[in-house]
């Protein structure tokens, strides 16, 4: 290949782990590969997608010329070269290989295993149909259909080609359904538990927008799936709704402030009013765009241990073996465990409602296939013991990440980028500090159009998986080993499966052959033999999961993990237990609370008064280009907002008298609690609630349809807290100040990307904070720094 300037070097050192050795090395079309000249050591093979940060630095005091090289799998090492020459060829030569064009330049559309592997069923393991018979969709259940709507893929690029709905709503309702959900993702069947007819549905974010839209189609889908535990063959007209309503649920994966700042951007969360059947909860879970933040602090608290035990060992090379120089309040500080915590919270939450309350959810996000994906796939891990086993959670991978159309080519950042390649014979690095400083400014702009969509979004869920197996390390089939492999190869582009960002992508080919038939499955791979013998788990005991025992411990075969009990995992971080979570273990602060049940608009700290918000605009005057800082700082000063509060924090609430909690007065003289740990929606401790399903009574058909009893309030009177912590009194100024930011300032300094993209309230207060610091008149630009 013309990238490849020199496919050889020799007496080169590798610094890897405080040991150099000696050896040469080979640079092939997909791999850099280092063979020492022991022939006791195994030569080290680095697929160049794994490559994560490659750093050409100056001549040491030794003459080397050394690059740094940091993957994705967490490791580092150094080669160094004894003339510069080499040292640029083979730098040049890896940029030029692991930056591609195309996806088709990757390793996956090469890879021909020899021999061949022993499965090849890879492809096909996962069938719609065979996987939603066995949880009983046309048999137990014949509420649920099946629809061929996206056959070809154009109701809704991103979802699968057969989809399961509820029987009650035609494909012409669907289609008016589909204008009123982002990227046309409605509502549809992920999930019907065996032990009761409880469902996981999962969606994308309702088009409310700053008007109140409704859909009517919509309402009357989510109507239908929270009455499918009624076959609908046997349903009378007047027949009451039991048994789940009282519990149905809309997960919004969401802060509420993001909620609400999507609102200004045409979208946002569903109005309560218009959805009687159920309630909703905010699991405060951030964006995907501060998931890569928190993982870059936990990469850089790694790489400084590196760096610092380099130096040390190079300088004291016999005096501190085995020197422990992790900073673990760094990784803290991070707040990597404080996310894994969120999202086992909201399992911890699903799981309950499903099992416990024989109730159903509806679970989103922004565009239903980031936190909807984690959230949909741990509840089903921790409700059926199925996808505890290898083949279960091949499955639940299959369906819940990859045909319900998670970006993994966008979120994984295969094609990587120039950026990740430094050179310090860049003009950058020997100009003055000035200088130096815009270059990297502009760097990181120009670059950042490219990378901005990247996200550890699956490799958080196989680290929350690795929680929950820890806790319970007799209930899986496979073994820590298992999710290991699976994350190397999420990055190692060497099998097909991880590549694309739909189903439809791997399914269609562009002027020829499709993927699927182009590359080899990974689950070919781990599915063979000898994969197979070292995946398995061997305290495996499938026995704790009979629903049919009577033991005092027995669960039905329904996991309920501690979402406080959570340690980084130290085997993927190459690390051991006590390097990065220390003997004694700290229960990690949940910072963002549940917010939630809510039954009404009035309740809802992400929806504002359409009315008011329109009397509002109509006597504000949009501020001019030039004044668009000054008007930006007085209208926020004008709501009084504290740091905290323009961060999305409330402030501590105030004690309820003993009186107030024990005989509440009319609900309609105060606002509701809204605001609570999701552990209190169903009990006030895991040992306070029985696993047994709850039972649903038989239909009365003495009762109108319309008729419903008041359902029992979720939340102990302990836990009440107010809601109007999270905002202003002036609540349409609030939504004025939102709408005018993003129209006239965040357009110009931010820029719009697909997706998930940053909310404009996050840029308040970065915004006000500068404006704050020069005056509205010196003069001085307001800057956004990243």
């Amino acid at each position: 290949m013309d990238a490849i300037r020199v496919s050889k070097v020799e007496r080169v050192a590798c610094t890897k782990t405080g040991t150099t050795r000696q050896g040469t090395i080979h640079l092939t079309a997909h791999h850099l590969i280092f063979r020492y000249d022991e022939e006791a050591e195994k030569e080290m093979w680095v697929p160049y997608p794994i490559i994560s940060l490659v750093s050409c630095l100056p001549q040491t005091l030794r003459g080397q010329f050394p690059l740094n090289f940091h993957t994705r799998t967490f490791e580092t090492f150094s080669l160094s070269f004894s003339n510069h020459s080499d040292a640029t060829d083979v730098f040049e030569s890896v940029k030029e290989l692991t930056v591609a064009t195309s996806v088709t330049q990757l390793y996956a559309f090469f890879y021909h295993p020899n021999p061949p592997l022993s499965t090849s069923n890879g492809w096909s393991i996962y069938s719609h149909r065979d996987e939603f018979g066995r949880m009983g969709v046309g048999t137990r259940s014949k509420a649920w259909r099946f629809t061929d709507i996206n056959k070809d893929y154009s109701f809704c690029p991103t979802y699968p080609a057969r989809l399961v709905v509820p029987t009650r709503i035609s494909d012409a309702t669907l289609q008016y359904a589909s204008k009123y959900r982002s990227k046309c993702r409605i509502p549809v069947l992920s999930y019907l538990h065996w032990a009761n007819y409880g469902s996981i549905t999962r969606s994308s974010q309702p088009m409310v927008g700053i008007t109140q839209n409704r859909s009517i189609q919509d309402e009357k889908l989510i109507e239908a799936i929270f009455q499918t535990h009624i076959s609908p063959d046997t349903r009378a007209s007047n027949t009451p709704v039991y048994g789940a309503t009282t519990t149905n649920l809309i997960i919004d994966a969401r802060p509420t402030a993001n909620a609400m700042a999507n609102t200004a951007k045409g979208a946002g969360t569903e109005n309560m009013e218009h959805y009687k059947e159920g309630k909703k909860v905010y699991l405060g879970i951030d964006h995907i765009h501060a998931m890569r933040e928190s993982l870059g602090k936990v990469v850089d608290a790694l790489r400084d241990a590196d760096s610092l035990l380099a130096s040390i060992n190079s300088d004291l090379p016999d005096q501190v073996p085995g020197l422990a120089v992790l900073d673990r309040q760094a990784l803290r500080r991070s707040g990597w465990l404080r996310h894994i915590s969120a999202i086992l919270e909201g399992t911890l939450l699903i799981t309950r409602n499903v099992h416990v309350n024989s109730s159903h959810v509806l679970i989103h996000c922004s565009d239903g296939w980031d936190r909807t994906s984690q959230l949909s796939a741990l509840s089903q891990l921790c409700l059926d013991p199925f996808y505890r086993t290898i083949q279960g959670f091949e499955i639940l991978i299959e369906k819940d990440w990859l045909s319900y159309g998670h970006k993994f080519l966008d979120r994984c950042g295969h094609l990587s980028s120039e950026k990740f390649f430094l050179s310090s014979s860049d003009p950058s690095n020997s100009a003055s500090g000035a200088e130096a400083f815009l270059a990297s400014v502009q760097n990181r702009f120009a670059s950042q159009h490219h990378i901005k969509e990247t996200s550890p979004v699956f490799h958080q869920f196989l680290e929350s998986v690795r929680q929950v197996q820890r806790q319970f390390p007799n209930r899986f089939e496979f073994n820590e080993r298992f999710l290991h492999q699976l994350y190397y190869h999420l990055y190692s582009c060497q099998f097909g499966t991880f590549l694309f960002n739909c189903e439809r992508d791997r399914r269609i080919g562009e002027g020829g052959p499709p993927p699927c038939d182009r590359t080899m499955s990974v689950w070919d791979f781990l599915n063979s033999p000898a994969e197979m013998a070292l995946n398995r788990n061997p305290t495996f005991d499938p026995s704790l999961d009979d629903p049919t025992s009577r033991a005092p411990d027995a669960d039905m075969g329904v996991l309920v993990p501690n979402p406080k009990d959570v340690r980084f995992w130290h085997e993927l971080y190459g690390r051991t237990d006590e390097e990065m979570n220390g003997r004694p273990f700290v229960a990690q602060p949940r910072e963002v609370e549940v917010v939630g049940p809510i039954e009404t608009a009035e309740e809802d700290p992400a929806q504002a008064d359409a009315s008011k918000a329109d009397a509002a605009s109509s006597i504000i005057v949009p501020p001019s280009p030039s004044s668009k800082s000054a008007s930006l700082t007085q209208s926020m000063r004008s709501l009084n907002l504290k740091p905290e509060a323009r961060r999305g924090a409330s402030p501590s609430p105030k004690a309820v008298p003993r009186e107030l909690s024990a005989s509440a007065p009319d609900v309609s003289t105060r606002p509701k609690s809204t605001r609570t740990d999701s552990s209190s929606l169903f009990a006030s401790s895991p040992s306070d609630i029985s696993l047994r399903p709850g039972r649903l009574p038989s239909p009365s058909p003495q009762s109108p349809v319309r008729s419903r009893t008041k359902p029992p309030d979720f939340l102990p009177s302990s836990s009440v807290k107010s809601i109007w912590g999270k905002l202003s009194s002036n609540a349409s100024a609030a939504l004025s100040v939102v709408q005018d930011t993003y129209s006239s300032v965040a357009k110009d300094l931010i820029g719009g990307g697909e997706g998930e993209t940053l909310d404009a309230v996050i840029y308040l207060p970065i915004l006000l904070s500068r404006t704050e610091r020069f005056g509205p008149s010196s003069g001085k630009s307001v800057g956004v720094v990243f």
